[in-house]
């Protein structure tokens, strides 16, 4: 028997990224235990999977890597070793074939998480890897053995090597609470503050406002802040505004509003119409309709976007039918919307900040814990909704697993 097949590994997280460490390193002969604190596995990628699973993107890669932004020279290698193309025949050989979108992102045939995860435990279990769930990690014990909380009281593990897969702070219900950050910085892990990313952002709305249009969509809009313009759709909430558009430029927002205190987005309601055709449209006669109405004809507003038309008017102390033609036509092109914060991190689709990879050596090996690796969103980076997390996250979890192999040969 090999000398690796002897060795213990505790990969602690059971989401993509510990589960892709689990898959490499008992490919490669180890002996693994996967630990969470769940009582079962996977289940950020169960949600993550409710609208349909975006595994990856078919772009090309240097696009691709592109979207991870100051963290792209970090990212790089893992995947390039990894990419979007190996994550699908990945996928496939699950016997879940994957299809491209009109947008370019890569789901499963079967659109669901389940089928997939389903599969991929079947054949964890089939190449010997043990789960230890309902066990939550709290750390090491003076000895450097794992320490755990189970339902049966305190139970510690000495692994010969250790792979952590945490997850970042977002959804904590569904397991990764970001509590291993005060654990890593007890051991003089240099970690940036976690922050909310993809996430929504507050807004004060009137009463009125929020009690009519929470939960609606605002299809079609084009959202500006600073140089940057997007085109897509946004949905009022009760708290504030989210969203596929919204979660595109939350970064730079969230970066904005930690510096001011607020910031404001401006979103165009009628993208696609031109000024001076908005202002002739605009321009007719009104008749007897109420002027809600007119919009609603003239214009194509749903009653939302002439909801948020009478908020921005309100702010300014404006009447809407006071206004000419020209300046409602400014307006409805850039409705000003004052975002006063983030939305809680444990609303956001994912974290920003983590393990900074100044931490870290090629093989993702904290270099202050030999024997310890680190994956998916624990470490500093993000990226956009559209299959760059995921990507990622299975990407980092293989380079830490072929990692710890690397480390139990030289052990």
């Amino acid at each position: 028997m090999s000398r690796v097949s002897k060795t213990h590994v505790a990969v602690i997280g059971a989401g993509p990224a510990g589960l892709m460490a689990a898959e490499v390193l008992a490919q490669g002969g180890a002996y693994v235990t996967v630990y969470d604190s769940m009582p079962s596995a996977g289940r950020k990628l169960l949600m993550a999977g409710r609208g349909g699973l975006n595994l990856t993107h078919s772009e090309p890669l240097p696009q691709f890597l592109a979207r991870y932004r100051e963290a792209t020279p970090h990212l790089k290698a893992a995947v390039e070793a990894f990419p979007p193309k190996a994550l699908r025949d990945w996928s496939d050989a699950l016997g879940q074939p994957t299809f491209v979108g009109s947008s370019g992102r890569v789901f499963p045939k079967a659109f669901k998480a389940s089928p997939l995860l389903r599969a991929w435990l079947r054949r964890l279990d089939s190449a010997g890897v043990q789960f230890a769930l309902r066990h939550r990690w709290t750390g090491w014990d003076e000895s450097g053995r794992l320490v755990f909380q189970t339902p049966e009281g305190p139970r510690l593990v000495d692994a010969g090597a250790t792979v952590l897969a945490l997850g970042g702070a977002s959804w904590p219900r569904l397991g990764s609470d970001g509590a291993w950050v005060a654990m890593l910085a007890a051991k003089g892990v240099k970690i940036s503050t976690l922050r909310p990313a993809n996430s929504g952002f507050t807004v004060a709305w009137s009463d009125i406002f929020r009690d009519r249009f929470e939960g609606q969509p605002l299809k079609g809009v084009a959202l500006t802040f600073g140089p940057h313009t997007l085109r897509g759709e946004a949905i009022v909430t009760r708290a504030g505004i989210e969203g596929g558009a919204i979660y595109a430029l939350s970064a730079e927002l969230r970066e904005a509003i930690v510096k001011s205190g607020q910031e404001t987005l401006n979103i165009a309601l009628r993208p696609d119409l031109e000024i001076n055709g908005l202002i002739a449209r605009l321009s007719q006669p009104k008749g007897k309709q109420s002027f809600s109405n007119f919009l609603r004809k003239a214009v194509q507003l749903s009653p939302v976007g002439i909801g948020l038309l009478q908020e921005a008017a309100k702010a300014s102390g404006l009447s809407l039918s006071s206004l000419s033609p020209a300046a409602l036509a400014d307006l409805i092109n850039a409705v000003p919307i004052r975002l006063t914060g983030t939305a809680p991190i444990a609303r956001a689709i994912s974290t920003a900040g983590g393990i900074s990879f100044d931490e870290l050596d090629a093989d993702f090996m904290l270099r202050g814990l030999p024997g310890t690796f680190a994956a998916g969103e624990m470490l500093d980076w993000e990226a956009p909704t559209g299959g760059y997390l995921l990507q990622a996250s299975f990407a980092t979890g293989a380079v830490a697993g072929r990692g710890a192999l690397k480390w139990l040969n030289q052990s």
